[in-house]
């Protein structure tokens, strides 16, 4: 229970009761709260509410701001994401006195200028601000030498911990990796980015795929007022991206121990960590050095100034020193800004990045320096000489190789019987993911956002045959998978792109691909030009409004400046060490496992009644309806439907008829027909009977009744190569039915059968009383081998 006092004006006095209440105590404090309010009218419902977003001041008393409405956006172990739908914002003290009117009306309409209704989500049960291992295994990470039963969060991420920190106690609990932790149910983080979910079904089997984009609240902004780096090494546009693959096969995080598996029994366990959950984490950020673009003269393509040279790039270190904190090593940068261009903009970047990590790699040891890798993505594409999407695979299939990603449990006992064969080894254990890549443009949206689906599609491959789904980790274009996949990035660079620059990404997936839609290029037009608009008008008013929702400000309490290291120690020594050891987050997922299990009232809800068609898990996007969801679905180019432009292309190199008139041209008289049936109209009874009498298939008829039955024998292929069956009984029959009829023409028949067949006669011509009984049988048997051995049988 919430008590807020609104007597109070000027300061907040919030009191949180600890403790638990059962239904009749609630009803009697509400009873009770009613009889001590009737002189004033009593109690009165105003509103209900899914959580508190925070409170807020601006020039006189306070706000609170309220969750109305939510929407189930993701399913996680269990537990809910929501998206927030809608907020409302109330007074607190009613009769609060505002001197200045004008200016805390202004305030207000630029805090709801931040529409806290699109892209923020919350949990109940879940913490939406860290990453799947990190909160599965988060006392096994070093931060958290104990276990404790306290929720933590990270604030980086955390876009209402100022609102928040205004009534609950939030104490910081490591500078380095920005996890804080409360007391307090109340306190619900919510993040600022993106979240997206599909259902895959492998026959069968349920497979979740996941998509969670969050992004900093430090130095947050707009396109072209928010650049490159602050003096604490926060960057701009800094987001982090979760995959998570899972398999549905337990609600939870836990499944039921084994019967019979070895050091279950005798420990009293009864649930095991669940090992069929996956993620894989990647990083997008501004370029950390301090540079700027004037927009005042209204240019397109603003150039590039930087503006301060740091000869010791220390807000640079401090940025990869918080990497390695919160990822470990190794830390990998794909630079994809560009390296040539007719008017150096770009480039200056190139250069001065480039020197920034050669810098501070000198100081590193060997094992641990920053593994940077800078390709001018763009030029690539436009020369054509170079194969965009082939390079961005093998590098991520490096990366991956390097980083690792995060498995719950080991790989499927099918690996092992194979790795019998092959010459890959058997993974028994678990897996972590230490290290991170880290993916940038000049703008983090479009060159970034298709790098990282790339880095996306092959960690879902990795992912998939961790779990046992697929064969081998190599997943191909076109097929049902990655095109849910490829979608569900598009909707995640186009929502960051929208919070950052005003407008959807402009190059796609498909465009590298040199793949693109007949309307990609009128679409790129408008998108540009919506960001222009927006980077030209709206970006003012828009930041300002970031500013005030996240305490940015005049009136902000002065933060403490960062600290000042040697230019050689510019990074933290113990930040080096592997973050997650598999050993300890192995132990501590099974404490989790044993501990956890806070989902149930909110899944099941046992209060309410809630069909099946409504359940989130059933109504999720899904591919139940595709076969074969990893068979690339690529159409003949004989099957496919003329395109738009070659029609319009054809029609416009068509000559127009004023020009050049078409010449007149004299039928040739009519000749009779050779056929007498082509004399006759094809609609007259002579003809329909002719047709009937003598019928007659064309060769197109054939080839059309070829097309229709061989039309969906691509959907009966599987997506691995079937092994043919050993048909050795039916062999065997087939050749002893050929013999009997004697179709064999290289049968030989051995002596020695026809030596006992002489032997048995005789011995049955002496013996009298048998005889004349074995006589008929002996005739009919040989008359049977007469007619049914071929006459070229031969003795050996």
């Amino acid at each position: 229970m919430l008590r807020i006092d609104r007597a109070a004006s000027e300061e907040l006095v919030v009191t949180e009761d600890e403790a638990v209440y059962a239904e009749r105590e609630i009803a009697d404090i509400l009873r009770m709260l009613e009889d001590g309010n009737k002189v004033s009218g009593g109690l009165n419902k105003v509103q209900e509410f899914h959580g508190i977003v925070g409170f807020v001041r601006f020039t006189a008393g306070w706000y609170i701001v309220l969750i109305t409405k939510r929407s189930v956006r993701a399913l996680m172990g269990g537990h809910y994401i929501y998206h927030c739908e809608d907020t409302s914002i109330y007074k607190i003290c009613p009769t609060m006195k505002v001197d200045n009117p004008s200016e805390e009306a202004r305030l207000l309409a630029l805090f709801r200028g931040v529409d806290l209704s699109r892209n923020f989500y919350f949990s109940y049960t879940y913490d939406v601000t860290s990453t799947l291992q990190h909160n599965l295994t988060k006392f096994g990470y070093k931060a958290f030498p104990q276990i404790s039963k306290t929720p933590y969060f990270n604030d980086r991420y955390a876009w209402n911990h100022r609102l928040l920190s205004n009534a609950f106690p939030l104490h910081e609990h490591n500078e380095g990796s920005g996890d804080w932790k409360t007391k307090s149910p109340w306190v619900i983080p919510m993040i600022y980015g993106h979240v997206d979910q599909a259902k895959l079904s492998v026959y069968g089997r349920t497979i979740y795929i996941t998509l969670i984009a969050r992004r900093s609240r430090h130095f947050a902004g707009v396109r072209y007022l928010k650049r490159g780096v602050d003096e604490e090494g926060n960057v701009a546009n800094e987001v982090e991206t979760e995959q998570i693959v899972s398999e549905a096969s337990t609600t939870g995080f836990y499944a039921p121990p084994e019967r019979f598996r070895q050091g279950i029994n005798g420990t009293g366990r009864v649930r095991v960590p669940n090992p069929r959950y996956t993620s894989y984490v990647q990083h997008r950020g501004s370029i950390p050095i301090f540079w700027t673009q004037d927009t005042t003269n209204l240019n397109p393509k603003p150039p590039i100034e930087i503006t301060v040279v740091d000869p010791f790039y220390a807000p640079a270190g401090r940025h990869f020193d918080r990497l390695f904190a919160r990822y470990g090593t190794p830390i990998m940068v794909l630079n994809l800004i560009k390296s040539r261009e007719p008017q150096p903009r770009e480039s200056k970047l190139l250069l001065e990045f480039g020197a920034c990590v050669e810098y501070l790699n000198q100081f590193l040891p060997e094992g641990k320096k920053i593994m940077y890798e800078a390709w001018d993505m763009s030029q690539a594409y436009k020369g054509k000489k170079q194969d965009v999407i082939s390079y961005l695979e093998d590098y991520a299939e490096m990366s991956i190789n390097l980083t690792g990603f995060f498995h719950s449990g080991p790989e499927p006992f099918l690996h092992k019987l194979r790795s019998e064969s092959e010459a890959v080894p058997y993974r028994d254990t678990m897996l972590v993911q230490n290290g991170v890549c880290r993916t940038n443009c000049v703008d983090c949206l479009d060159r970034t956002n298709a790098a990282q689906f790339v880095f996306g599609k092959r960690a879902l491959g990795h992912q998939l045959y961790a779990l046992g789904v697929v064969e081998t980790p190599q997943l191909e274009f076109d097929s049902d998978a990655v095109n849910m996949l490829t979608e569900m990035y598009h909707d995640h660079g186009d929502t960051i792109a929208l919070q950052y620059a005003g407008g959807a990404l402009v190059n796609r997936v498909e465009s590298y691909r040199r793949m693109p839609h007949w309307n990609s290029h009128s679409r790129d037009v408008i998108e540009n030009m919506r960001r222009f608009y927006a980077n030209s008008v709206l970006d003012a008013d828009k930041q300002a409004s970031i500013d005030v929702f996240l305490g940015i400000g005049s009136d902000c309490k002065p933060c403490t400046p960062p600290e000042r290291r040697a230019y050689q120690q510019w990074f933290h020594p113990e930040n080096l060490d592997p973050i997650f050891v598999p050993e300890q987050c192995s132990s501590a997922l099974c404490e989790f496992a044993q501990t956890r299990a806070d989902f149930w009232d909110e899944y099941y809800r046992p209060r309410l009644f809630t069909s099946l068609q409504k359940h989130f898990a059933f109504s999720m996007s899904s591919s139940s309806k595709l076969t074969g969801p990893f068979i690339p679905r690529i159409v003949a180019p004989s099957m496919q439907p003329p395109k738009l432009m070659q029609g319009v292309r054809r029609w416009m190199g068509q000559g127009s008829s004023k020009r050049k008139p078409n010449p007149i041209t004299i039928p040739p008289k009519a000749q009779p027909a050779d056929n007498p049936r082509e004399a006759l109209e094809s609609h007259s009874v002579e003809a329909m009977v002719a047709r009937a009498l003598s019928p007659i298939v064309s060769v197109d008829e054939e080839k059309e009744y070829q097309r229709y039955i061989e039309q969906n024998s691509d959907l009966m292929d599987t997506a691995g190569s079937v092994e043919k069956i050993d048909q050795k009984d039916y062999n065997l029959y087939s050749h002893e039915v050929r013999i009997g009829h004697g179709e064999i023409d290289d049968l030989d028949v051995p002596e020695a059968c026809f030596r006992r067949y002489d032997a048995h006669a005789q011995s049955v011509a002496r013996q009298p009383e048998v005889a004349s009984e074995a006589k008929e049988t002996l005739d009919k048997t040989q008359q049977y081998l007469n007619s049914s051995l071929p006459q070229h049988v031969g003795y050996y």
